[in-house]
């Protein structure tokens, strides 16, 4: 895979092909599904129910950080509805879909390409499950035909250091996937100030292989069968949507030997992160005496600090209930309390 980074203040060099070369790789090898322009969000959705987007990609190879296989295996197959955070709220989503233009307009600035909005959802020629939507395509150009943008706010910049993440480096590899283009530029807007334009050149190896973990996921879909587990917090809300409440009653697991190799395996990481937590507890006193009354210490390796935290307003909710218990009733809210996971060995 190959992440280029162009630096925005040398613009790239345009080449234009013939007027007739050009509408002829329009999409290149993709079709067009279905046209967006005037598609509300619930038959967009529905559309996106029927394969893998580019934006589902890394999480169908099983390397999105944000997101397991499981929650997306739940949306696909009709358990689960995306999140899809309302135009008045904050939220990275929100603020991406706001700034999409904007990053758009000052690529096309910085580089001299011209974009378009591509207002479809594309589909691949040979593997329909394939499908894609493009926020630009670079209009008359040789060297890149399509445009990602993205956002990174305060806390997803760190994931820029090194160029673009792998995650969104699936994204787009499956975009190229779809349509046959050659090159794709990933323009990122970092903490709403500096503007970086990443080239990533088709692979088709790493394609190969993505089309083969997509299709793996697919298959999931159509069998109705989960995905394998991971250890994110992702997988561990999809297990509480798959199963959210329990019936009372006790499985015998005793002739499951996966199940109890695993349950041997969990004992052991107690244990072993009891001793540890033990140890980190340890460690923490020694250095909090020898820094005393002081706020911060410098050491080698690094630092610490031990500071008094602000003072905290909180709900006295016991004098509230004793003192005003018609207020507390008429405020009480009653939540499903969740499955608590315990374990209780023999011993």
């Amino acid at each position: 895979m190959v992440s280029t980074y162009i630096p925005i203040q040398h613009p790239t060099t345009k080449s234009k092909p013939a007027k007739d070369a050009v509408s002829v790789r329009r999409h290149a090898q993709a079709k067009r599904m279905i046209s967006t322009k005037n598609l509300n969000t619930d038959l967009w959705l529905q559309y996106r129910q029927s394969g893998v987007g580019s934006s589902d990609a890394s999480t169908a190879a099983g390397i999105n950080p944000f997101k397991s296989q499981l929650e997306l295996w739940l949306e696909k197959t009709g358990r689960m509805v995306p999140t899809q955070p309302k135009m008045t709220e904050d939220s990275p989503l929100t603020w991406g879909t706001i700034l999409e233009p904007i990053v758009a307009e000052q690529y096309a600035k910085r580089t001299e390409n011209k974009v378009r909005r591509v207002n479809a959802i594309l589909q691949h020629s040979e593997h329909t499950w394939m499908l894609a939507n493009l926020d630009r395509e670079v209009v008359a150009c040789e060297a890149v035909q399509i445009l990602e943008c993205k956002t990174a706010g305060v806390h997803s910049a760190k994931h820029w250091k090194q160029g673009v993440p792998d995650y969104i480096k699936l994204q787009v590899m499956h975009q190229l996937a779809v349509t046959g283009f050659e090159a794709a530029d990933v323009a990122v807007l970092i903490g709403g100030q500096k503007l970086e334009i990443h080239r990533i050149h088709r692979d088709e190896v790493l394609i190969e292989r993505l089309i083969e973990l997509e299709q793996r996921f697919w298959q999931h879909v159509q069998d109705d069968t989960p995905p394998p587990l991971d250890a994110s917090d992702s997988c561990d809300q999809a297990l509480r949507v798959l199963y959210p409440e329990d019936n009372d009653k006790t499985v015998d697991l005793n002739d499951d030997a996966f199940a109890n190799v695993t349950f041997t395996e969990l004992l052991e990481i107690r244990r072993q992160l009891s001793f540890l937590k033990e140890q980190e507890s340890l460690l923490k006193h020694r250095l909090q005496e020898r820094m005393g009354e002081h706020s911060h210490a410098r050491l080698i390796q690094g630092a610490v600090s031990w500071k008094q935290t602000k003072a905290v307003n909180r709900l006295d909710t016991q004098r509230l209930k004793v003192e005003q218990p018609e207020l507390y009733e008429r405020y009480l809210k009653q939540s499903p309390g969740p499955r608590r996971f315990q374990i209780h060995p023999n011993n």
